[in-house]
């Protein structure tokens, strides 16, 4: 599953190629598992608006829409009371894609929305297996817009931070995952920062000393950046807007590397399963 820095790859990238563009029309596949919005008004309230921009909020990316003309010169839909304000939310989920393309290169299989743009390009959604979602989200009168579930890791102070795990009866690398807390480090980071700060995956977050939270702190920062600059993980089928792979699993210490040797004490890497994911530590470096 794509995770913050692959998400944000893909935000950055939708955003340099669409934003300012608008949306003149759009095909849907009408399938009901990707749909959190009926499709069908999905369709009517994204057909004419432009796109103000592009940017990843937790695991989700967020189209900030403004009016705009059609080209016969009407109005995009919008209802009584509503200012226009809207946005569209894509999830990726588990193999979803944001692909920018020509139209005329061909169509993947499996994709479920084309939205042909003021440019002569198209911005495809694809999602061999649906677990990734489309939805609308109306911006109340003066409000931020859409949120996500948890803290935003790359932004969080040290003293939020340690708030955040205080008293939790929960392994840290649980904790890590849960995106109510946290939203948008998921398995692949977990490990690695919980590789960095030195700290075991199944000690509990309520009893990890101020110290080490500090230190967990800095490492899921730190990763996460230096995972973005190199376009994230490809460690499965994941792709930026481009179709471009990422880098960042040749860096990768711990995640998906179990008997290889630790790149710094030589021990071998073990893998343990939490709460139905594979999870990757080394058992001399932490504690």
């Amino acid at each position: 599953m794509p995770e913050l820095p692959e998400v944000e790859t893909v935000a950055n990238g939708v955003n340099e190629r669409v934003r300012g563009l608008r949306i003149e029309s759009v095909w849907l596949s009408f399938k009901p598992q990707t749909f959190k919005t009926p499709a069908a008004e999905m369709l009517e309230l994204l057909e004419g608006r432009r796109i103000e921009r592009v940017r990843r909020v937790g695991k989700h990316i967020v189209f900030d829409l403004e009016d705009g003309d059609l080209e016969d010169g009407r109005r995009p839909h919008s209802e009584p009371g509503n200012d226009g304000k809207l946005q569209w939310i894509v999830h990726l989920g588990m193999t979803g894609r944001l692909l920018v393309s020509e139209p005329e290169v061909p169509v993947p299989t499996h994709t479920h929305a084309v939205l042909r743009l003021s440019s002569g390009r198209e911005l495809r959604f694809v999602d061999a297996r649906r677990f990734g979602r489309l939805a609308i989200h109306r911006v109340a009168d003066e409000g931020e817009g859409f949120q996500g579930p948890g803290q935003e890791p790359l932004s969080i102070s040290v003293q939020d931070f340690v708030r955040l795990f205080r008293g939790r009866r929960l392994a840290i690398k649980l904790a890590l995952l849960n995106q109510s807390l946290l939203h948008g480090v998921g398995n692949i980071y977990a490990d690695e920062s919980l590789f960095r700060a030195e700290i075991r995956p199944r000690r509990m977050a309520g009893r990890l000393r101020r110290a080490e939270l500090e230190r967990l702190h800095v490492s899921i920062q730190s990763v996460l950046r230096e995972a973005i600059a190199l376009g994230g993980s490809s460690v499965s089928d994941y792709v930026d807007a481009a179709g471009v792979a990422g880098f960042f699993q040749l860096e990768h210490k711990v995640y998906m590397r179990t008997g290889q040797p630790c790149l710094v004490c030589g021990t071998a890497i073990r893998k343990v399963v939490m709460g139905g994911r594979s999870t990757h530590y080394c058992p001399q470096c932490q504690h």
